[in-house]
């Protein structure tokens, strides 16, 4: 394996996995913060407005992919840990498998409803074409999001982070280049910038996987493992699928709050989609530290170090506390700074709308680093249902607090149901983990 996460000090060796995988994070962040800029100085705010909208439903979908493709990686880090070569492929094919299957249901469901999606987002008639062909455009590309998370969560689960960060680097410069040339001299609007997205992310997977191929025999799969194995596929679906849903639970309820926003009208719109696109710096970053959560704990598992299990824990947890700080810093900084970095000539309100939610989000920022380490690290160890649980109570939370505040209190009652759920789903996988602790 690249990176024995069994051996060494704790806190240098979950600092150095998880740097790489900051650095992939943020360049996923790059995507996203590319369209929208580009789409915001060139096009407008109403285009910008348009991508917003819908971009949480897209965020949605990749939360899915990375939770499950995530989930497939602990159940391989574990064999990885315990030196089960066999089933390790076994588990690789299933994951190739499954991973396949879930590209084509949900290219085919999104793709086919998309005005109805848009229709139940309460997006407004002016941008609601440009929303639409931003959607479906994304949406249609669905494989190359599942070919590069796939790939590089393999990688991890290997102790790999470095490689999949190289290629997204790569690919995230290309994503600059194809949003000008097809916004600014082809004039392709917000399917432009779609459609750079696209690409771009196809041709980091495509590198990720002829790498992987060349570094890892383990990744050189013979005839034999092709087979259908029907242990391998129950244990990659129940885990993959649990971990798709905790990721996609969150997004569920950003969908929701997205809907409460588009009540608000076009400036509170891209105040919010400015507002949110700072604000997946924390969301991202401290997902890292799931990424590295998940290998060292699955790999020592898999070796039965419980002792250093503990350590890793609580060095992670160090981390991102150390991290959100940072980042708190940095937005309070750069905060006046936001909407005109996205939005040509923006409304008075958009920067309103903008400055309130970072008001009442921003200083909760160590909720979501404690969700991330110990939500990861329960799941990590065999239990699924904590998490599980946590994550219907965040969505629960999330859904509720931003409808029935939006009517009470308005746009800001919408931003605030975000930490009361960071709130509540940190209380079941803290004490969740200090149970399965106690025990062991």
């Amino acid at each position: 394996m690249a990176v024995d996460l069994t051996k060494g000090r704790t806190l240098p060796v979950l600092f150095r996995f998880s740097l790489p995988v900051i650095g992939g994070n943020l360049f996923q962040l790059f995507y996203t913060l590319a369209d929208t800029l580009i789409v915001g100085q060139t096009i407008g705010e109403g285009a910008l407005a348009a991508v917003g909208a819908t971009s949480v439903f897209v965020y949605f979908i990749l939360c899915f992919i990375t939770g499950m493709t995530g989930g497939f990686s602990i159940i391989l880090a574990h064999d990885i840990g315990s030196r089960e070569t066999e089933n390790a492929k076994r588990n690789i094919v299933a994951s190739i498998y499954m991973s396949a299957a879930v590209t084509v249901v949900i290219t085919a469901i999104t793709c086919l409803f998309s005005r109805q999606i848009i229709h139940l987002m309460r997006i407004p008639e002016a941008i609601s074409e440009d929303a639409y062909t931003y959607m479906v455009i994304v949406l249609a590309g669905t494989g190359a999001t599942v070919l590069y998370n796939l790939i590089s969560n393999i990688l991890r689960a290997l102790g790999d982070s470095r490689l999949p960060l190289i290629y997204l680097v790569i690919s995230s410069l290309l994503n600059v280049f194809l949003d000008i040339l097809f916004i600014v001299p082809f004039g392709m609007g917000v399917g432009g910038a779609a459609l750079a997205t696209v690409l771009s992310q196809l041709l980091s997977g495509v590198l990720c996987f002829i790498s992987a191929i060349r570094r890892y025999p383990v990744m050189r799969i013979e005839k034999a493992y092709w087979k259908f194995d029907s242990l391998s596929m129950k244990r990659n679906l129940r885990l993959g699928f649990i971990m798709g849903f905790q990721m996609s639970a969150m997004c569920i309820g950003q969908v929701v709050m997205q809907s409460s926003v588009n009540r608000f009208g076009t400036a509170a719109i891209a105040g919010y989609t400015a507002a949110t696109k700072m604000d997946q710096l924390s969301v991202l970053i401290n997902g890292s530290y799931v990424s590295a959560v998940s290998a060292f704990v699955s790999q020592n598992q898999g070796a039965g170090e419980d002792l250093r299990i503990r350590q890793g824990v609580k060095s992670s947890l160090l981390l991102a506390l150390i991290t959100d700080a940072i980042i708190m810093g940095i937005i309070v900084l750069i905060e006046p700074f936001v909407v005109p970095l996205f939005v040509s000539n923006p409304s008075p309100d958009t920067f309103i709308y903008c400055r309130d939610f970072f008001l009442i989000t921003v200083p909760f920022y160590p909720l979501l680093g404690i969700l991330c380490v110990y939500r990861t690290a329960v799941q990590s160890l065999g239990n699924s249902r904590a998490p599980f649980a946590a994550c219907i109570a965040e969505l629960i939370a999330r859904c509720s607090a931003s409808v029935l505040l939006a009517m009470f209190v308005g746009y800001r009652g919408v931003v605030f149901s975000t930490p009361f759920a960071w709130l509540l789903a940190d209380l079941i996988v803290v004490i969740s983990y200090a149970r399965m602790m106690r025990r062991k």
